[in-house]
C-alpha cells in the first residue's frame, strides 16, 4: 500500500509508471520471486497455494468449510506504520469475496525475526483499509502527483528518491521558488 507510505511515491509508481529498485526492493522482489515459485502443498490439514497474494493457506474448519488464511511476506521488520497490515487486509476482503466467507486474521511473515506477526482484521483496520484505497482510487483518477515534504526516514529509505528529489519539490517551495533560487545562487 504505497499510499500509506506515502502519497508521492504512490502517485510515481501507479500515475508516472516510474520505478527505480534499490537494495531492499531487489531484497523483497527475490524474496516475493521465492515465495510464488514454491509449489501448493499439503502439510497437517493445511493447504498452501501461492499466487498474487504471497501464500493462502486453506484451513478445514469444523463444517467442513476451506477458511483462507493469507500470509504475507516482508523482507525487513515490522513497521511503525500500518501499511503492510493494511495491504493484508485487503487481500483478506478479497478472498472473503471470492470464497464467500469471513476471514478474521492473516499473518505477516517478517524477513528479519523470520516468524510472523498475526494481523486481526477488526472493524478499525477493515476501516482504514477503505478510507486508504478510496484515497488511493482519488489519487491515481485525478492523475496528478502530489509534492510532499521531506522526511529524512522515509525519504532517505525510498528508491525512488532521486526521482522524487522531495528537498527540491517539497510542499513548501513552487516551481517559481526554485527558479528564484537557482537565479539567485
Amino acid at each position: 500500500m504505497h499510499y500509506l507510505y506515502c502519497p508521492r511515491q504512490c502517485a510515481l509508481i501507479h500515475i508516472e509508471q516510474a520505478w527505480v529498485e534499490n537494495t531492499a526492493t531487489a531484497e523483497g522482489r527475490v524474496a516475493h520471486e521465492r515465495v510464488h515459485a514454491a509449489e501448493s502443498e499439503m502439510q497437517r490439514g493445511v493447504r498452501t497455494v501461492t499466487g498474487i497474494s504471497d501464500v493462502v493457506e486453506l484451513h478445514r474448519a469444523a463444517d467442513g468449510v476451506w477458511r483462507p488464511f493469507p500470509v504475507e511476506h516482508k523482507r525487513g521488520r515490522p513497521k511503525a506504520h500500518r501499511a503492510d497490515e493494511v495491504q493484508l487486509c485487503a487481500q483478506a476482503m478479497a478472498l472473503e469475496e471470492m470464497f464467500k466467507v469471513e476471514i478474521a486474521a492473516g499473518a505477516l511473515f517478517y524477513g528479519q525475526p523470520r516468524r510472523r506477526t498475526a494481523v486481526c482484521f477488526d472493524p478499525a483496520l477493515r476501516a482504514l483499509t477503505q478510507e486508504v484505497a478510496a484515497a488511493t482510487d482519488a489519487l491515481i483518477s485525478c492523475g496528478r502527483t502530489p509534492r510532499m515534504g521531506y522526511e529524512k526516514k522515509r525519504c532517505d529509505g525510498c528508491s525512488l528518491i532521486e526521482l522524487c528529489r522531495p528537498q527540491t519539490t517539497g510542499a513548501e517551495r513552487s516551481v517559481a521558488t526554485w527558479f528564484e533560487a537557482q537565479i539567485d545562487a
